[in-house]
């Protein structure tokens, strides 16, 4: 198929020109690196509660020196709980995440798609895309793409699929492109098939552990109401009842982290030590995703500035 000049300007919003009867068109510069010094995170989860779960600690503790994190949630959460739905479950959750970001210190944004209908398109693949490129991210985080839930799984997949697009200058081509990959990694999980989590880079967050309860704790649609599969009995009316299902969830919270740092004790102590790993309660644990940058210890320990 041919296109007249201007047609293809249109198409990929730049300028085309022609120079001895050759097509060019010219994308638009990547942006320069900035310089203040501070990294720039950002991290995608499926639905408005999955990123602050798996990533809300180092998150905050990023947050505190002074680096910028996003939190995306792909989808907007719209069938997310047992008894309501649709629009004014989407702004419950969104309200959610927004509140839960201001006491992690990061930034939270919630895309407009139907909870269980993530699909990996093309359109939603520009979406990821320009996102990251937006972020000038240095980090990219995401699930990995063996889930039990499909909007986790396509999420990965489309996380994975911009993990290249995100350097190419005419893909989305009216968002400047990245001149280096950024580094793409995988949120912890228990699953096996068709492998195992590996934990790459461990976090302990015993420092900010209170700071990501006190986040969760917000999320109470999904936590103290239980989300899709919850029911009217994990709601007492009687207060002192509500005041002990708010200790049982926070403390299930606080177990799974503890998880964490038991389950990978050997990673631990490859980053802090023995003496240091032994007294690590709570931890965060993420797995390098090949399709991105891949580098060494030195310059992880650049991008997780928490070893010291």
């Amino acid at each position: 198929m041919k296109y007249h000049q201007s047609t293809l300007a249109r198409i990929y919003g730049i300028a085309a020109l022609s120079v001895m009867g050759i097509l060019t068109i010219n994308a638009a510069e990547p942006l320069p690196k900035p310089t203040d010094g501070k990294l720039r995170i950002i991290c995608f989860g499926a639905h408005p509660d999955d990123c602050e779960l798996k990533a809300g600690g180092v998150g905050a503790m990023w947050a505190a020196k002074g680096h910028k994190v996003k939190l995306v949630s792909v989808s907007n959460g719209d069938i997310g709980h047992w008894r309501e739905a649709g629009g004014p479950l989407a702004m419950r959750r969104a309200a959610e995440v927004t509140k839960a970001a201001e006491v992690l210190g990061t930034t939270a944004q919630v895309l407009d798609i139907h909870d269980g209908e993530i699909m990996p398109t093309l359109e939603n693949r520009k979406w990821i895309t320009r996102l990251i490129r937006e972020w000038q991210a240095d980090v990219v985080m995401s699930p990995r793409p063996n889930d039990y839930h499909p909007d986790h799984r396509y999420t990965s997949i489309l996380v994975q699929d911009a993990a290249y697009m995100v350097t190419v200058p005419f893909f989305c081509p009216d968002i400047p492109y990245l001149k280096s990959n950024p580094l793409f990694l995988y949120y912890s999980d228990g699953f096996q098939k068709p492998t195992p989590f590996q934990a790459d880079i461990i976090v302990g967050i015993d420092p900010v552990i209170k700071k990501k309860l006190d986040a969760l704790d917000l999320l109470e649609s999904q936590f103290y109401e239980g989300g899709a599969n919850g029911s009217a009995e994990l709601m007492p009316a009687d207060p002192q009842k509500q005041a002990e299902r708010k200790r049982q969830v926070r403390g299930y919270m606080a177990g799974r982290n503890q998880s964490i740092a038991k389950n990978y004790r050997p990673a631990l102590v490859s980053w802090y030590g023995e003496a240091r790993a032994a007294q690590t309660e709570h931890a965060e644990a993420f797995e390098i995703c090949e399709y991105g940058k891949r580098p060494g210890r030195e310059e992880l320990k650049r991008l997780f500035p928490f070893f010291d």
